[in-house]
């Protein structure tokens, strides 16, 4: 299963790192290219343990939906989020954070797998995994942005 890990310094204090990463209107807005859209479940403020959020965005010029639950949590430090339906055959991403001196260290480690087995091991070397490093690292530098105002 491929990993993904990314270290994002932000000159700010690990709660406003925390929760800029849970929020929902955040997330929607820090993806507004894949016009990606909260359409079932938490659709709006500060996700928690337990609560599952369906996004619906565009992605490769296909419309699609991906359910994920929030299955491990310990406010400011770490949550999880992991895919319950959609179009991978699986990910996990971990949200970790991390007070370093006046910082805070946000790291990432996303492992997903695609479906159509040796087929999708393919598309993963050819394209998936550096459109999924893209897409979470410009992710992060609108957090990063923002939380630095």
């Amino acid at each position: 299963m491929p990993l993904i890990q990314l270290h994002t310094y932000i000159n700010s204090d690990i709660k406003t790192c925390f929760d800029l990463a849970r929020n929902i209107d955040f997330h929607q807005e820090s993806l507004k290219h894949s016009n990606e859209k909260a359409i079932a479940g938490k659709t709006s403020g500060l996700i928690a343990l337990g609560e599952s959020v369906t996004w619906e965005a565009t992605h490769f010029g296909i419309k699609q939906q991906l359910t994920s639950k929030i299955t491990a949590f310990d406010a400011p430090n770490y949550f999880v989020d992991e895919m319950v339906s959609g179009v991978f055959k699986s990910f996990k991403h971990e949200h970790i954070f991390k007070t370093e001196g006046n910082q805070t260290l946000m790291i990432d480690k996303f492992y997903f797998e695609s479906p159509f087995g040796i087929f999708g091991k393919l598309v993963n070397k050819l394209f998936l995994k550096n459109y999924m490093i893209k897409l979470l690292t410009t992710r992060n530098s609108l957090l990063k942005e923002k939380a630095e105002l």
